[in-house]
């Protein structure tokens, strides 16, 4: 998918704002890039002045969810809610019939789409049970908007009904198997026995790149239910899409 990118102001920047040239795709939101991911010969330098051209074109790169298979044992974590100061470990959750760890972040286009829907299901299915964390495993050294600071305003702006917590070593995310935001992990458990994992897949089929296709929460919703019902979690499950976790320099 091609997108037509403008800067915001000066090409050491972080933040350009993205519009599309494929139909039904536009973000009003800032989004980070990598100048890694820009082609050498796109830019060239004005010896005019001293500028990079102000608008381009190049490839949105999105990955998706792979790598850990299902019965795979939830790690341990330690790690703290910047909201609230509160640390939280895996064994705050042990109460539980089932648990859903989701690796999100601020800027992610991908997890943008999501973010009202996300909070939505999460109400919904706490009420019956679920118990729900999210983590943002982003390196703040390459985006800086994604730091506890900024995590602390999105979870009460958002009014997150579950912990958002900060991965600052990216141990966890490392220990999870995590590459993508969003990303989702479904454990249920029985008795003493730890969190085993049940479901590993996207929320649903929207994209925030295709508009005709509505958020329902359809997929995760199914596997939740099939858990708190102790019925059997289906095998085949599609993976989840979206911006790759922005790993330490």
């Amino acid at each position: 998918m091609a997108l037509k990118l403008k800067v915001a102001s000066s090409f050491s920047l972080p933040f350009v704002h993205l519009s599309s040239t494929a139909s039904g795709f536009s973000l009003s939101q800032s989004c980070s890039v990598s100048k890694s991911i820009f082609h050498p010969k796109r830019f060239k330098l004005n010896r005019r002045n001293n500028s990079y051209p102000t608008s381009f074109v190049i490839r949105a790169a999105k990955i998706e969810s792979k790598g850990v298979t299902l019965g795979f044992r939830a790690p341990q974590f330690q790690l703290s809610e910047p909201l609230t100061g509160k640390v939280w470990t895996l064994e705050d959750f042990e109460s539980h019939p089932a648990l859903l760890v989701m690796f999100i972040c601020n800027h992610c286009p991908f997890v943008i789409h999501l973010k009202k829907d996300i909070v939505k299901l999460t109400k919904f299915y706490m009420k019956k049970g679920l118990a729900a964390v999210a983590i943002s495993s982003n390196s703040v050294a390459t985006h800086p908007q994604d730091g506890p600071e900024f995590m602390a305003e999105d979870a009460k702006l958002f009014g997150y009904p579950f912990p958002y917590l900060y991965d600052e070593s990216q141990d966890v995310a490392r220990d999870f198997g995590a590459v993508c935001t969003p990303e989702f992990y479904l454990f249920k458990k029985d008795g003493r026995r730890p969190f085993e994992l049940v479901y590993h897949g996207q929320f649903d089929d929207s994209r925030p790149s295709n508009k005709n296709i509505p958020v329902t929460g359809r997929d995760l919703s199914l596997a939740i239910e099939r858990v708190l019902s102790c019925q059997p979690v289906p095998s085949e499950q599609k993976p989840s899409v979206g911006c790759s976790i922005k790993w330490h320099p």
